[in-house]
């Protein structure tokens, strides 16, 4: 019996030896270059893509730099890599990208098949199908025989065939590998719908001549919960780029933004202090500066800030918050307690 226990405890030691040896390898490749290498859309107006100037911009892009200025202190350290749907999962599981932020949908045979672990949706999504109003169709169940562009190696192709087998209409997909590709043959008219989630067909009408002549139909058929992955393998990794979107969410539940931030650290509420730091403890937990949460926020913004600086309702594309809004507003942006 005595052995017995001692070989329990003799395993459960080499055990623990065995998840500390592993631990933060991912983190410390990260370090050791100085910077994150982010996987991101490129050409996906309002969630990823370069200006003319080279300068990035976009929810998702803006999500990245929020992981480094948990990591490093400076939002600026981070370089982007443009992918493709197909390219976005296999760059991430060969190390070419430490962290995919690229609307990509969390679903079960991703993070299970393909070995990725993703964190907090930054964005609650569906697919629908934008036409232009020449077409005269006011609804999806109008497109019985419609010729569709769509993304291959997404949700949104097996989506788009489910929708169409279950109400008994036809269609015909044409297939184009990229975004910006997928955009071009819509406009140029050699399909009649374009179907995606609808925050990217908000970007892809923006980019439009003219975006007036095109209207997005009011079905939404599909749950897409976008969020940013990691690979698996490193707990403490995911843990930080987990929490550094739970900040942004966390801060504007707190009402703290980038521009009374400096003021907040002044507070006298525990919670805040906690949060900011002031009062240690969280950052020690991710292996971070105590100053992680109050870094991305004074850089970043809080979760409101970047959705509404990119794509909210003062914007080109003009998406309204809807399940997107805190959850003490109607949404679905809930952030559990940062203690």
């Amino acid at each position: 019996m005595k052995l017995t226990k001692t070989l329990v405890l003799v395993l459960s030691l080499c055990l623990m030896l065995v998840s500390f040896a592993h631990a933060g390898k991912d983190l410390d490749a990260v370090k050791s270059k100085g910077f994150i290498q982010a996987g991101v859309n490129g050409s996906l107006f309002g969630f990823g893509m370069p200006d003319a100037k080279g300068n990035w911009a976009g929810l998702d892009v803006d999500t990245a730099r929020a992981i480094a200025a948990a990591i490093f202190g400076d939002a600026s350290k981070v370089k982007f890599t443009p992918l493709s749907a197909q390219q976005r999962f296999t760059a991430l599981q060969s190390g070419e990208i430490d962290v995919l932020t690229r609307n990509g949908t969390q679903t079960l045979s991703r993070e299970t098949q393909l070995g990725l672990n993703f964190v907090s949706v930054n964005y609650y999504d569906g697919q629908g199908f934008l036409v232009s109003k020449k077409l005269g169709v006011k609804s999806a169940k109008e497109l019985d025989g419609a010729t569709i562009c769509v993304l291959p190696g997404t949700t949104t192709e097996q989506n788009a065939a489910d929708y169409f087998r279950t109400n008994k209409m036809s269609w015909k997909p044409v297939v184009i590998e990229s975004t910006a590709e997928l955009a071009k043959t819509f406009f140029a008219g050699r399909c009649d719908v374009l179907t995606s989630d609808a925050s990217q067909l908000a970007g892809t009408r923006a980019i439009a001549q003219n975006p007036k002549d095109y209207i997005i139909l009011p079905e939404i058929i599909s749950k897409e919960p976008l969020a940013p992955a990691v690979r698996h393998g490193d707990d403490q990794f995911r843990d930080i780029v987990d929490f550094s979107v739970l900040a942004m969410i966390n801060a504007e539940e707190l009402g703290i933004t980038s521009k009374n931030v400096d003021e907040m650290l002044k507070s006298k509420n525990p919670v805040i202090q906690r949060f900011l730091g002031t009062s240690p403890g969280n950052g020690k937990s991710l292996g971070l500066d105590e100053k992680w949460a109050y870094n991305i926020i004074k850089q970043v913004g809080n979760y409101g800030e970047v959705f509404e600086r990119n794509v909210g309702v003062n914007t080109t594309l003009g998406i309204e918050r809807g399940l997107n809004a805190l959850w003490t507003n109607g949404g679905l942006m809930y952030s559990p307690p940062f203690k």
